[in-house]
């Protein structure tokens, strides 16, 4: 009998990750490797995600948080700060600020995983159709905004930020609403946060998430990113 690998495995040079099912009870699926657009790929592809970079670990939590597009939920307090708009949304115009902005100090978070290396290795994402950007203004400003990755009909949602009251929920409902128009079929949000949960996202389990993710990238979906 053939015995299961031990975990997390420690990667090299090779392109490879093991299967995110063996992940720790912490979700811990592998440490090493790189940052290179195609282990990257293949990590979503696979159902991992990065979350450190010293040293670099890839992560497969269960259950995993994701939103359904028809049971998104925006609280009447958000609802009147839409209409009021205040704001102007733009799409992939400021990706790599709009990550610096993730990077950036704030309540309760004295320091932000979106280190320099992510923003480079996302940076690269972007610029070849991979990863891509809701930003918000204020006049000129930038004063929110949302990024994540793509691949087929499947979206997964890195991080978000605010400089204004309510900015980072305008670009997250934004968001939410691109991708359901442009067909999209799965939104990853990784873990629920007070936000997440708050607009709708819900946990499934990882098995469930890995069937959904399957069928996701093989959707053809196009994120359309001119602006509105």
């Amino acid at each position: 009998m053939r015995a299961s690998p031990t975990l997390p495995a420690l990667l090299g040079q090779r392109l490879w990750f093991p299967d995110p099912r063996l992940a720790d009870s912490e979700g811990l699926v592998a440490i090493g490797g790189d940052f290179s657009p195609a282990r990257l790929l293949l990590a979503y592809r696979s159902g991992i995600f990065p979350w450190t970079d010293n040293p670099i670990t890839w992560w497969s939590p269960d259950p995993r948080a994701i939103f359904d597009f028809d049971r998104v939920h925006v609280p009447r307090s958000l609802r009147r700060v839409l209409r009021k708009q205040r704001f102007t949304l733009t799409r992939d115009r400021a990706f790599r600020q709009v990550m610096e902005g993730c990077a950036e100090p704030a309540p309760g978070r004295e320091e932000s995983w979106v280190t320099p290396a992510f923003i480079h290795a996302y940076t690269v994402l972007h610029r070849m159709g991979y990863a891509h950007s809701v930003e918000v203004w204020e006049g000129n400003d930038l004063v929110g905004g949302v990024y994540g990755v793509a691949i087929g009909g499947f979206f997964a949602g890195e991080s978000m930020f605010h400089r204004r009251t309510d900015a980072s929920k305008v670009a997250l409902v934004h968001l939410l609403e691109h991708l359901r128009q442009q067909g999209y079929a799965l939104f990853d949000t990784q873990m629920l946060t007070p936000v997440t949960r708050l607009l709708g996202a819900v946990e499934i389990s990882r098995e469930e998430y890995l069937r959904r993710l399957a069928l996701a990238i093989e959707k053809p979906c196009h994120f359309a990113a001119a602006s509105p």
